[in-house]
């Protein structure tokens, strides 16, 4: 009964077949929408358009809106019904030739076919279904009369007779009102569970995306990481044959000074052979007139050397101490690999205009400091720089581990670096590295410089690239310096205390510089 009434429900007016994309008038009336778009054709020029259900007037040409919901329940719904075809219920009355039945009756507990369906009593104690086999399951076990009723107590169908029996003075509803608050509940069940789907469909695209990402990351990652062994292992195999040479070369220095030394025993004993030969002279002339005497008496010559160099060779086995040597090795390759582990996360540098000198141009996405002979007319502030052309960073990092690229390509005079946002801002002791404030890498003509608190360490090898990058960590108290080229060259590293959040600072003489981008790991 609850199917034939839901599909009653479902039926078109029009073509009285379930729906077909229903679409809903602003009346509420719903239609296929073939079938209200036949309609409404129907009713053209006649003066306006009419619901064919309620007969509601539209002057113009109503909007049809698809009815979502009802085309879900619509697909439910007969995804649900059992296929007639297979239901292998067949007339009761055709005997000699089966024939499929399309209803059965619960008060005769017969099946029919269309044929026989025209004839059956129409009166209303026969009760119609679909086709089934189990019609005991449509009456009441007990009384074994139809299932006419709905006790709300028990929430069970029961018969007429159990009225009077164990349901009696229980509240009762016809089956089709029982049916109809079910619906309405399934109806709200099925609304949140559409809005669920949604909800999920949309979690599964999102991730699905996030997927995506997390892919191309992958790759990316995946080639870095591989280059980043393969430059470890080149390392270290550079490492372990300069190590193993300079100990296959300790005994081969050990010679060397052994032969230094009996070449100079050799001339010792020259110079003796000499002098006894002059001491065993008679002829007085002879003994004072020889020229090279100064030369014998000599006997310091090169004896502090010889000594130093003979207790150093004792003293550590040949001149080599391989732990400090794989010590100081494996330190070079570890802190040129630090520089992989800044991979996550992000730290936007962008320039602060209020501390630009006047004659520094700053671009619009504040990441291109220039150079100009144009007074650019900053802001007069007590941040502003007021001797050297420099700009400081708008963000300052008071934890965690950052990094930013800086391309220097631009210009041939160029300092970048990291300081205090407590920094002179006029005089000498304004300008990077010339103070214990600031920390900077320097390039001025061809030489380049690391420098702090006026102490310039000169680099022994330019800057191949045109990018540098600058490495923080702020809680092991790191700044360190890299040049960009292939592989990635580490210049120096400073190390201190940190007292202050730390601002990147540049500046610049002729041409310009621009920031490429930063990242951070928390």
């Amino acid at each position: 009964m609850a199917s034939v009434d839901l599909r009653a429900e479902l039926e078109c007016s029009v073509c009285l077949n379930i729906y077909t994309d229903p679409v809903m008038l602003r009346c509420g009336h719903n239609f296929c929408w073939v079938c209200i778009d036949r309609v409404l054709n129907t009713q053209e020029g006649s003066g306006g358009y009419s619901c064919p259900e309620c007969r509601e007037k539209f002057q113009d040409w109503p909007a049809l809106h698809r009815n979502i919901t009802l085309r879900n329940i619509v697909e439910n719904f007969l995804s649900a019904q059992p296929d007639r075809e297979e239901s292998g219920v067949f007339c009761t009355h055709c005997v000699d030739s089966p024939v499929r039945a399309v209803r059965s009756c619960l008060l005769c507990e017969v099946s029919l076919c269309d044929k026989h369906l025209r004839v059956h009593k129409k009166s209303p104690e026969h009760v119609l279904c679909d086709p089934t086999l189990s019609m005991e399951s449509r009456k009441c076990s007990i009384h074994k009369k139809i299932l006419e009723l709905y006790c709300t107590e028990d929430e069970t169908c029961i018969c007429v007779y159990c009225m009077i029996g164990e349901h009696k003075r229980h509240e009762t509803e016809s089956l089709d009102e029982a049916s109809e608050k079910k619906r309405e509940t399934l109806r709200n069940v099925l609304q949140k569970l559409l809005t669920k789907r949604e909800e999920t469909e949309e979690r599964v695209q999102s991730l699905q995306e996030h997927r995506r990402k997390v892919e191309e990351e992958a790759a990316d990652d995946t080639e870095r990481v591989t280059a980043l062994f393969r430059d470890l292992r080149r390392r270290l195999e550079d490492l372990e044959k300069r190590v193993l040479r300079d100990i296959s070369g300790r005994a081969e220095w050990i010679s060397i000074s052994i032969r230094d030394l009996e070449i100079k025993k050799e001339e010792l004993s020259r110079k003796m052979r000499h002098i006894e030969e002059l001491c065993n002279m008679t002829d007085p002339l002879t003994v004072l007139q020889e020229s090279d005497t100064g030369d014998l008496c000599d006997t310091e010559d090169g004896d502090n050397e010889d000594r130093e160099r003979y207790e150093e060779l004792l003293h550590d086995g040949g001149g080599l101490d391989v732990a400090g040597v794989l010590h100081t090795g494996l330190s070079d390759i570890i802190t040129e690999v630090n520089v992989y582990s800044y991979i996550q996360g992000a730290a936007d540098i962008l320039l602060d205009v209020n501390t630009a000198y006047n004659c520094l141009q700053i671009s619009d996405d504040r990441k291109t400091v220039s150079w100009s002979d144009r007074h650019q007319n900053h802001p007069e502030t007590p941040e502003k720089f007021q001797n050297y052309y420099q700009v400081m960073s708008s963000q300052s990092f008071s934890s965690g581990r950052h990094y930013w690229e800086v391309d220097v390509g631009g210009s041939e005079s160029w300092r970048v670096g990291m300081c205090y946002p407590s920094i002179e801002r006029r005089g000498l002791e304004s300008l990077i590295g010339r103070n214990n404030k600031s920390w900077g890498l320097d390039r001025t003509g061809n030489q380049y410089w690391v420098i702090h608190d006026s102490n310039k360490i000169p680099l022994p090898l330019n800057i191949s690239s045109n990018r540098v990058r600058i490495d923080l960590d702020y809680e092991a108290g790191w700044i360190s310096f890299y040049d960009l080229c292939d592989p990635i060259r580490h210049l120096h590293t400073f190390t201190t205390t940190f007292t202050e959040p730390l601002h990147a600072v540049l500046w610049v003489c002729k041409g310009c510089i621009k920031i490429c981008g930063g990242k951070r790991e928390m």
